[in-house]
C-alpha cells in the first residue's frame, strides 16, 4: 500500500443479518491504473463499489481517498419513470453542469446527436454512454464503473470498453470497474481482483487466470478460452477491425 494511492481500502468487512458480504478486503488503486473486480453473482462486487464510494458503511476497516479526489460514478443501471419527459441534456444538467460541460461530455462519448432525445427512447448502449457522460462531468481522477456494459449488445460492449480505455489514456485517470466480460478483462485490465465475499486472488490478468481459486470459480475451460483470446489478440486492429500487418524494414 503506497501513500500515492488515489483510493485505498484496508481490511474492509461487512455483514448483513449475520451473513458475510465482504470479509477482510484490502486494495490500492493508483493513477492511470485499470482495476477490475470479477466474481460470481452474489460475490459482493457492487457492495464493495458502494463501500469504496462511501454509499455503504463497512462494519470494520479503513478507507483512504486522496484529498480532493474527483470521482465519476457510473451505476449499473438507470431507473427512471418512462412517463417522465426527461431529455438527455436535461438529465445531464441535473448534475449541476453547464451547457459547455455537457456538450463536451457528449462529444467525448460520441452521442452529441442524442442531446434532445428522451431518455426512455434510446437504446441500452446509448443509455450507458449517457451514464458515462454524466460520470465525465466531474472531470474525474477516478472512474468507478459498475457493470458499464450492462444491457449492451456484443459489438456495443467492445466499443464501450474501448471508449473507457481511451478516456483513461486521454484524462490520465484511474478506473475501478466491475465487469462480467472476462475476455475483455483479461485483455485490457492492469489488475484483476477475483472476489467471492473475500479476495480469492488478485494480480495481473495472466497471473489470475491460472490461479487455482480462479479456476475453481470459472472453470479450466473458460481459462483456456481466455488464454487463447489473449494469444489471438497479440496484434493490432484498424478502425474496421481488421488485423494490421507489421512490415519489417531492413536497412
Amino acid at each position: 500500500m503506497t501513500e500515492t494511492a488515489l483510493l485505498r481500502l484496508d481490511k474492509i468487512s461487512l455483514k448483513h443479518q449475520q451473513q458475510s458480504l465482504l470479509s477482510n478486503i484490502s486494495l490500492s488503486l493508483s493513477a492511470k491504473q485499470i482495476m477490475t473486480i470479477i466474481g460470481p453473482n452474489g460475490a459482493g462486487k457492487s457492495t464493495l463499489i458502494k463501500v469504496a464510494l462511501g454509499l455503504t458503511k463497512a462494519d470494520s476497516g479503513t478507507i483512504y481517498r486522496r484529498p480532493g479526489l474527483r470521482i465519476g460514478y457510473m451505476p449499473q443501471r438507470l431507473s427512471l419513470n418512462p412517463l417522465m419527459p426527461l431529455s438527455v441534456s436535461r438529465f445531464l444538467a441535473m448534475a449541476k453542469s453547464n451547457t459547455t460541460q455537457i456538450e463536451a461530455a457528449l462529444a467525448r462519448t460520441g452521442i452529441q446527436h442524442l442531446r434532445n432525445r428522451p431518455l426512455h427512447d434510446i437504446s441500452g448502449g446509448e443509455t450507458q454512454r449517457v451514464l458515462l457522460s454524466r460520470a465525465l462531468l466531474s472531470s474525474p481522477d477516478l472512474f468507478v464503473l459498475d457493470e458499464p456494459a450492462q444491457g449492451v449488445d456484443i459489438s456495443g460492449q467492445t466499443e464501450l470498453y474501448e471508449l473507457i480505455n481511451a478516456l483513461r489514456d486521454d484524462l490520465g485517470c484511474a478506473v475501478l470497474m466491475v465487469s462480467h466480460d472476462l475476455h475483455w478483462v483479461m485483455a485490457q485490465t492492469d489488475t484483476v481482483i477475483c472476489l467471492n465475499q473475500h479476495i480469492c486472488c488478485h494480480g495481473h490478468p495472466e497471473q489470475v487466470s491460472s490461479d487455482p481459486e480462479y479456476l475453481a470459480l470459472f472453470g479450466r475451460r473458460h481459462a483456456e478460452a481466455v488464454a487463447l483470446y489473449q494469444h489471438d489478440h497479440d496484434h493490432q486492429h484498424d478502425i474496421h477491425g481488421d488485423v494490421v500487418c507489421e512490415h519489417k524494414h531492413h536497412d
